[in-house]
């Protein structure tokens, strides 16, 4: 691990106004992936753009691979860059605002094959947006939150996050879509009724995200120009690759992070796919099962907050890894309906703390004047292999002609990162 110099921006706390405000973004924002990448865009793209529900997902598929790897090439550049220049708002804004953007010309894609890579574009901006502002987002905690309290304040937001996606799906369910007739006259035969939940979402995240940006403290800037900035952000970033013996814990938690975040993924990628076909759940009962899982896993992530706080974040992320791992397991090996709603809505409570306790514990490993160009490269690890888990579920499943044999790829990625946390030095908890 890199020694802090003298000159490394200080972990100064916030006030309570400003750590409420950094928390009520993840509820301003969190609605933008649940919404158009999850549930509502997703299938509208699909069955009512593309028309054809395989090709539709292929496409989907292959354009959400694209923004993937250019988030993760991004990132630690635009995080480094981001250390020497001191300020994190300024990104987060901006990034913010493509997001805006993007998601609100997502009303102009109407049902037609002609507007699909119209969307397909959009749907990759509204992604590179959303992760890249994501990073500088994160790399606020460290400096916010006193160490003792960074758990708990991850956990909060986290938990914030999934509440504030459940409830705008909600809205956007029931304020437009099943709303009979659809308000504002929206033409329901042109898919008004769906599309109009986009300009709702940019509305949504300025109504709850401006707080953020008018009262969270910001590291003051460091007084280098942009060009400047730009230039010791690279030479700090490749400085860092060369010397990534000093980081040698950081990239080992990133290595691990890497298989059981992927074993996430891609269970929230093929998820619902399962449950509809091993379980022949419709896709009412599959959407009702995901809001189960949303509201356990947000429960989840505040429960564990002090958790994380008392034990650590490595013990937090090996118990919930390890039980994600036996549920997980127990659930490939049910066939009653009734025992997988139970069994899925006990491994979503889980779900939160793998997820915030990841984030505490990058803000407790990374050195303060690196924060920035580290959750780049947390950024990076939950990115870089997101196709891996998806393609081996369906070439196992291929082999052996079985969906739950296939569905099994996930436990394994779970239960490698799981051993390679495990001799992880570092408790997680000590700043330094």
């Amino acid at each position: 691990m890199s020694d802090t110099n003298e000159t490394s921006p200080a972990r100064r706390g916030s006030s309570r106004l400003g750590l409420n405000s950094w928390c009520l973004f993840d509820w301003a924002n969190s609605p933008v992936p649940t919404v158009v990448i999850t549930f509502v865009f997703a299938a509208y793209f699909a069955r009512g753009i593309v028309g054809d529900e395989v090709e539709g997902t292929a496409l989907w598929s292959w354009g959400l691979a694209a923004s993937a790897i250019i988030v993760a090439l991004l990132s630690p550049i635009v995080g480094a860059i981001a250390d020497a220049g001191g300020r994190r708002k300024p990104w987060i804004f901006f990034f913010t605002f493509v997001t805006l953007v993007s998601t609100t010309l997502l009303w102009f894609a109407e049902p037609d094959p002609s507007w699909t890579f119209y969307a397909l574009f959009m749907v990759a901006l509204v992604n590179i947006g959303f992760e890249v502002g994501t990073v500088f987002y994160n790399a606020m905690l460290p400096d916010l939150a006193k160490p003792e309290r960074i758990g708990r304040i991850s956990g909060w937001a986290w938990a914030m996050g999934y509440a504030g996606g459940l409830a705008c799906l909600i809205l956007v369910l029931f304020g437009l879509i099943e709303a009979n007739p659809p308000p504002f006259g929206l033409d329901e035969s042109n898919a008004e009724d769906v599309r109009a939940a986009m300009p709702l979402l940019a509305i949504w995240l300025i109504v709850f995200g401006w707080p953020m940006f008018a009262f969270t403290e910001d590291r003051p800037k460091a007084g280098l120009g942009r060009i400047e900035a730009v230039r010791a952000g690279l030479k700090s970033l490749i400085k860092t690759f060369k010397e990534l013996k000093r980081h040698r814990t950081i990239v080992h938690f990133l290595i691990a992070r890497l298989f059981y975040i992927d074993g996430l993924n891609t269970l929230f990628a093929l998820g619902g796919v399962y449950a509809a076909t091993a379980f022949a759940m419709n896709e009412k009962e599959v959407i009702q099962f995901a809001i189960a899982l949303n509201v356990t896993a947000g429960l989840g992530a505040f429960g564990f907050a002090w958790i994380d706080d008392l034990l650590g974040a490595k013990k937090t992320l090996i118990i919930s890894i390890v039980a994600l791992a036996v549920l997980g397991t127990a659930i490939l090996l049910v066939h009653d309906v009734m025992w997988f709603w139970i069994l899925g809505i006990m491994l979503g409570t889980f779900v939160g703390p793998t997820q915030s306790a990841s984030r505490s514990m990058m803000a407790r490993l990374a050195p303060p004047e690196l924060t920035g160009e580290m959750f780049g490269l947390f950024a990076l690890s939950g990115r870089i292999t997101s196709f891996l888990g998806p393609l081996l579920v369906g070439i196992v499943a291929v082999a052996t002609d079985s969906q739950r044999i296939g569905m099994a790829v996930i436990v394994v990625f779970l239960v490698v990162g799981l051993l390679i946390l495990l001799p992880l030095k570092d408790s997680g908890r000590s700043v330094r």
